[in-house]
């Protein structure tokens, strides 16, 4: 058993998780739901594939006989486009999630979360705090949210873990190979930027030797 499959490879952290793995030796299969919008991902030691996360059918051909799965994805390109939709499908995330756990046949999956739906310090999801989460983004949020509820209230034997980053990602931040890992609240013990390239490198990290097991957690610099 060898290789990563990455769903919503062409995406930021999509990317950073392909190099990342190729950087360690793994063979990846990179998924987008249009391969020809990113001719570029096809490179020595990555395939490029079609594919659609929601799909049980994609999901049971790609992943069985992966060493992991990660899912980076998400059902528009950035925040703009996220606001611009006429109607967010709110049930993207936990189809995702039905998807990957009735086709996996995969010792690891490892799913990128989301800030908002972090606790702060009241208890309080980020998200239902109107003074610091935009209204416009609460229902892709949300959505988010059933999908890690719905890993929660699964019964099944895949091993997964939500790894849940800064609401702001460096792009061009270097890779330190450093992080920390907290748990269901926002940090707060002096946190800074993080690197899509350090978001890889945990994730890869938690494929290779998992230090959490069926849980959500927060990833910080």
């Amino acid at each position: 058993m060898d290789g990563i499959v990455v769903f919503g490879a062409g995406g930021r952290a999509g990317r950073a998780v392909t190099g990342e793995a190729v950087r360690r030796g793994h063979p990846v299969t990179a998924v987008v739901r249009d391969p020809n919008r990113y001719p570029g991902l096809a490179a020595p030691g990555v395939t490029l594939l079609a594919g659609d996360v929601t799909d049980p059918a994609a999901t049971a051909r790609i992943v069985p006989g992966h060493l992991g799965a990660v899912a980076a994805v998400t059902p528009a390109s950035d925040p703009g486009a996220l606001a611009a939709l006429d109607r967010f499908d709110d049930g993207f995330y936990v189809r995702a999630v039905d998807a990957l756990l009735a086709g996996a046949g995969v010792p690891r999956v490892v799913l990128i979360g989301l800030f908002a739906t972090l606790l702060d310090g009241t208890g309080r999801r980020v998200l239902d705090d109107p003074a610091v989460f935009p209204a416009s983004l609460r229902a892709f949020a949300l959505a988010h949210d059933a999908g890690l509820d719905r890993l929660r209230a699964a019964r099944t034997p895949v091993d997964w873990l939500v790894l849940t980053p800064p609401a702001m990602l460096d792009p061009a931040g270097p890779r330190t190979g450093r992080y920390r890992v907290g748990g269901d609240t926002v940090p707060t013990d002096g946190s800074g930027p993080l690197s899509y390239a350090d978001l890889a490198v945990a994730t890869l990290d938690e494929i290779e030797s998992p230090t959490r097991h069926r849980t959500r957690v927060a990833v910080y610099a």
